[in-house]
């Protein structure tokens, strides 16, 4: 069995709200193993002997099923979310770090084409103080100033690189790391 972290989009904004004790239920029921609900927001720790990509589907119609509305799943393995963490060039300490807080990891459905990346770069440089790169299925996003000032909403980064993604913030992903036993 692999130790993964599901990553569930839209849960609890707007009108998708379920309890996570709910979803942990459902996810056992399922038949996933050692199922950890972290925060409100989503992120869920099970073992599974799934493919990633096939899990993904399989929750995304779980949830669509149990709950009655979409979420975009991502699936990643224990060493994909501690790459998200320590391969983020905008955290860490010292000056040139942003807090913890406001230092955001996204996790893609997929690889975003480079020439997407570098227009959105190209684009968001003369508007805002928000910094961004490009990892393995991930964009590294310091808000700076806060998510909510900024214009690089995740409708508008979606669109942009022509991904779905969901994000995580460096407190939230180092607190699952722990409970993914890094």
């Amino acid at each position: 069995m692999t130790r993964y972290l599901a990553l569930l989009g839209s849960i609890n904004i707007g009108g998708n709200r379920v309890k996570m004790v709910d979803v942990k239920a459902a996810f056992a029921d399922a038949g996933y193993g050692d199922v950890t609900t972290i925060a409100a927001s989503g992120n869920v720790v099970l073992d599974s002997d799934q493919d990633p990509a096939m899990l993904e589907i399989g929750l995304e119609d779980l949830i669509k099923t149990r709950f009655g509305f979409n979420s975009c799943v991502m699936v990643r393995a224990r060493g994909e979310v501690r790459a998200a963490v320590h391969e983020n060039p905008f955290h860490g300490t010292g000056p040139e770090h942003g807090s913890d807080k406001m230092v955001h990891s996204i996790f893609l459905s997929q690889q975003p084409e480079q020439t997407a990346v570098d227009a959105l770069i190209e684009e968001h440089r003369s508007k805002g103080s928000e910094r961004l790169a490009i990892g393995d299925r991930v964009l590294f996003l310091d808000y700076v100033h806060g998510v909510g000032v900024s214009d690089l909403s995740s409708k508008f980064l979606e669109r942009r690189l022509k991904v779905k993604g969901t994000a995580r913030n460096m407190n939230s992903l180092k607190n699952i790391l722990g409970k993914m036993g890094e």
